[in-house]
C-alpha cells in the first residue's frame, strides 16, 4: 500500500470525479464571475480571487452534461496545471480520499460518456466508481487572453 494517491472528489450531476490533490490549490464557494467576450462556450468568465484573475470553466458544458441551476453546494475548484491556474465549477466537492494505484483502471479499458482523452482512469472505492480526470489534457485548450 505504498503507492497511494490522494484525490479531491467532486460531483457533476450523479457522477463522482477525482482529481489529483497535488493539482488543487483551493476550493471556493462560487464567486461573482465576469463574462468574457468570444470565450469558448464552456468558459464562464473570470473571477478575482484575492487579487488574482482566474479563468473559470463549466465542467458540465465541457463534458456536454445537462446543466442544472447552481446550488449552495456548488464550488469552484482552483487547480494549477503546468503553471496555468484555472477554476472549475462543480456541483459539490465532497471529500479527499486515498486510493492505491492498483485500484485505478486505465481509461482505455473503460468506456464512459465523456471524451476519454480527459480521463486518466476509473478508481474503485468500496462500492463506488470514481472517474479520475487528467487535468493536463482537460485544460490544454483553455486559454483566456
Amino acid at each position: 500500500m505504498d503507492n497511494l494517491n490522494q484525490y479531491v472528489i467532486f460531483r457533476l450531476g450523479d457522477e463522482e470525479y477525482g482529481i489529483n490533490i497535488l493539482q488543487v490549490k483551493t476550493i471556493e464557494k462560487v464567486l461573482p464571475i465576469t463574462r468574457i467576450p468570444r470565450a469558448p462556450y464552456y468558459v464562464k468568465g473570470v473571477i478575482n480571487l484575492r487579487g488574482e484573475i482566474i479563468p473559470v470553466i463549466d465542467l458540465k458544458k465541457k463534458f456536454n452534461l445537462p446543466e442544472r441551476e447552481l446550488t449552495p453546494d456548488a464550488r469552484i475548484i482552483i487547480v494549477s496545471v503546468s503553471d496555468v491556474t484555472i477554476g472549475m465549477i462543480v456541483d459539490s466537492a465532497t471529500e479527499v480520499i486515498q486510493l492505491p494505484q492498483e485500484a485505478v483502471e486505465p481509461a482505455n479499458s473503460v468506456n464512459v460518456g465523456i471524451n476519454s482523452d480527459f480521463i486518466e482512469g476509473v478508481g474503485k472505492l468500496e462500492d463506488r466508481l470514481l472517474i479520475i480526470l487528467n487535468l493536463e489534457k482537460l485544460l490544454l485548450d483553455v486559454r483566456v487572453s
